[in-house]
């Protein structure tokens, strides 16, 4: 469907201004009665990126998705979308949120779930709603309730797309996915965002292919967070060095070593960089995969927060949000 403005590859990507954050947090935290889900969690995500939330479950991704989309209130600390409360009418009509659940309306049919999101959503694409379930030969006289899984999936990714969000937020939406319709869905969200600027936030286990969609990184692990920052500027800070049937090298001394494997397969260190490098031979550029299981599985490794994804103090929130009254 040409009308659906899904798929134009030879499109110039949008780019949104330079500096534009999509999602800053500072110091936020949110405390349970079992203790901090999140704490002390500062970054920005700045706009038109694709990024990847990875951790292991109760690590707090969830709850840094619903601190993003106002379904739950912070501790401690500020969260801004696009420079404005999470709960304001300007953050609500830019943001989608697609939960694992992805709660639909049973006895709707598919064509009335799509009404339901036209009469909801001011920017609604029918085109693109359409498209998605068309592409999945979903009926839409079908109700929701007789569809598969997977079907009730697509549904749900075409009414997150049919808002046309400026920022789309997914919680493990994939899981349930076949191989083939995951990747299929995975291209369209990366041609979506690359045609539209759309900042994608998507939280998912699938370590080996977010990969190949995301040029942007949150770690989170027991509640802080871990890592932050371009993919490329994250893997650039880190080197493999191969270091078969030993221990640590000491020609890994000027470098911080995140974790040293000794076990089966590949051996050596994965190492955060103090120096220069000659890549070839032992050193190597490490795979986003290896970055990630790296630091999930060295708790003790220190945070490594790109320059790109640091925020200044929650003063300057504070300041802004005064000026905004003032000025209001």
């Amino acid at each position: 469907m040409n009308h659906s403005g899904m798929h134009h590859p030879g499109g110039t990507r949008y780019a949104p201004p330079v500096g534009y954050s999509a999602i800053e947090a500072y110091g936020l935290g949110k405390r349970y009665r079992r203790g901090w889900a999140l704490q002390d969690v500062s970054f920005r995500l700045p706009a038109g990126r694709v990024c990847g939330l990875v951790g292991p479950n109760g690590a707090g991704k969830t709850t840094l998705m619903g601190l993003a989309t106002n379904m739950i209130q912070p501790t401690t600390g500020a969260l801004r979308v696009f420079d404005a409360a999470p709960g304001s009418r300007e953050a609500i009509l830019r943001t989608a949120f697609l939960s694992q659940e992805k709660p639909l309306f049973r006895r709707f049919t598919v064509a009335e779930t799509l009404r339901l999101g036209r009469e909801l959503n001011p920017r609604w694409d029918q085109g693109v709603a359409e498209g998605l379930v068309s592409a999945g030969q979903v009926p839409l006289s079908a109700r929701i309730g007789t569809l598969s899984g997977g079907q009730r999936t697509r549904v749900a990714f075409s009414l997150a797309f049919g808002k046309r969000p400026d920022l789309l937020i997914l919680d493990e939406p994939m899981s349930d996915l076949d191989p083939l319709v995951r990747r299929e869905l995975m291209a369209t969200l990366t041609a979506e965002a690359a045609q539209h600027g759309t900042t994608v936030l998507v939280s998912s286990h699938m370590l080996a292919e977010l990969q190949h969609i995301c040029d942007y990184l949150l770690v989170i692990a027991n509640g802080g967070l871990r890592l932050a920052g371009e993919v490329n500027e994250l893997r650039a800070a880190h080197a493999w060095f191969a270091a078969p049937g030993g221990g640590p090298s000491p020609a890994l001394a000027p470098h911080r070593v995140v974790e040293f494997r000794g076990e089966e397969g590949r051996q050596g260190a994965l190492v955060r960089l103090g120096g220069p490098i000659e890549y070839g031979g032992q050193a190597e550029h490490p795979t986003l995969e290896e970055l990630l299981l790296a630091y999930l599985r060295s708790p003790d490794a220190p945070s490594l927060i790109a320059p790109g994804a640091q925020v200044g103090d929650i003063h300057d929130v504070i300041a802004r949000d005064r000026n905004k009254t003032v000025t209001a």
